[in-house]
């Protein structure tokens, strides 16, 4: 490559128009002409001496070469980011994309409506956030971190907590009304159906259980409809398709609005446990550190610490 070409500008705008899918979006979101775009990749070619992308008239590709080299190269200028975010003057100000992922629950009615205030504070960060309950892989992945609830079973990643989540039991009116009111965990396996949640990729159903001082009682309760996301989890219940145990913090508004009746509340069940985990190369990013103690206010002001 020439010694008046840019190679870092010419990385940038080869990944951006991979992740883009066109010249004229990645200049756009580069700003700059498309012409410079397309010299930056003929430059890049021609130093590599090796043809990165296909282009037709409708779609742009990669190479078996470039996908190699886009796979490398991303977590190099990733990196390379990171650390200008980690210098000195970047730590009160940090910049850069940070790639989070969460469950819908967590991402739907708690990070994203507060998120306003996270950008007042760090407007340098643009965040891409992934959202689902399945399992990530945070380095194949491409993940900064994730916020999960429950166990971790990983010792090499690094978890803070940042608090817990209460759980209630609850049905519409309209599904008491037509089956009763269960008075002990036990009627749910003969009188009642419950929605239920299953963990994708396994099938397998999340526990019911219920304690009350020392006693402890698992239910086998029967149901019509499961399903695989929290939100999708309560729809199904208010829509009256069976009791349901959902997080408090999703059932209060509708415990107010009368949509919901909370049900068995002498029995508890285990609060669920809500880490932000990430690698230990992540250590020390000031994108990963203050997206972290934001979520730690967070969950302090909303007073589930």
């Amino acid at each position: 490559m020439g010694y008046n070409v840019d190679y870092f500008a010419a990385v940038k705008a080869f990944l951006q128009v991979v992740e883009a899918g066109s010249f004229v979006k990645a200049a756009q979101a580069l700003n700059l002409p498309r012409n410079t775009v397309t010299k930056h990749i003929q430059s890049l070619e021609s130093h590599l001496r090796v043809k990165l992308l296909n282009r037709t008239t409708r779609r742009i590709s990669l190479t078996n070469d470039g996908s190699a080299y886009y796979e490398r190269m991303v977590r190099v200028v990733d990196h390379w980011l990171e650390a200008e975010s980690d210098l000195a003057t970047a730590q009160a100000r940090p910049h850069g994309r940070l790639r989070v992922d969460m469950g819908s629950t967590m991402a739907t009615m708690l990070v994203l409506p507060a998120l306003p205030d996270f950008q007042k504070r760090y407007p340098g960060l643009q965040l891409d956030i992934g959202v689902s309950d399945r399992p990530v892989d945070l380095l194949s992945d491409r993940v900064d971190c994730v916020i999960r609830g429950g166990t971790l079973n990983d010792p090499s990643l690094i978890a803070r907590r940042l608090g817990s989540l209460k759980f209630v039991t609850c049905a519409t009116p309209e599904y008491l009304a037509k089956h009763g009111t269960p008075l002990h965990p036990t009627d749910l396996e003969s009188d009642h159906q419950m929605v239920r949640y299953f963990f994708a990729g396994t099938n397998r159903r999340l526990p019911v259980e219920f304690s009350r001082g020392e006693e402890r009682i698992a239910v086998d309760a029967s149901y019509f409809v499961s399903v695989n996301d929290s939100n999708a989890l309560l729809a199904a219940a208010l829509a009256g398709m069976g009791v349901l145990q959902t997080l408090l913090f999703m059932a209060e508004p509708h415990f107010k609005s009368g949509a919901l009746t909370p049900l068995l509340e002498e029995w508890s069940m285990e609060p669920n446990p809500i880490y932000i985990v990430y690698s230990p190369n992540r250590h020390l990013s000031a994108r990963v550190r203050v997206f972290v103690e934001w979520l730690v206010e967070l969950f302090e002001a909303k007073g589930l610490r």
